[in-house]
């Protein structure tokens, strides 16, 4: 890849991470009206494993996509094995982030003994 299309790239993700940190935190001060602890960050996990995983492209070797956004596409191109595997590594993320949001609740139990 050319140097324009590398710069493009880190635009791309400078971009993304940044719209990512503004709805999260929307979204966080919408959750703040649940009362349930448990409920609200579980929200969050969802929105960070969800909007934050990643996948290796097919095209670009090295380039990383959101997965949602790749395993998206390519299911509506009819590509199944593509999207398999961007909901795959979502899958994986998810499982990654409910053990942070259990250990999370423990820590919470354990402090507001």
């Amino acid at each position: 890849m050319n140097a324009d299309a590398q710069i493009a790239y880190g635009i791309f993700w400078a971009v993304y991470v940044v719209g990512f940190l503004i709805f999260f935190l929307m979204m966080s001060r919408l959750f703040r009206l649940i009362p349930l602890y448990g409920l609200r960050t579980l929200l969050q996990a969802v929105l960070v494993a969800a909007l934050l995983t990643p996948v290796e492209s097919s095209e670009v070797a090295g380039w990383w996509i959101p997965a949602w956004l790749h395993g998206g596409y390519e299911a509506i191109l009819g590509n199944a094995d593509e999207s398999i595997r961007a909901i795959f590594n979502m899958a994986l993320a998810g499982l990654l982030v409910a053990l942070i949001w259990m250990l999370d609740l423990v820590r919470y139990r354990l402090v507001t003994r």
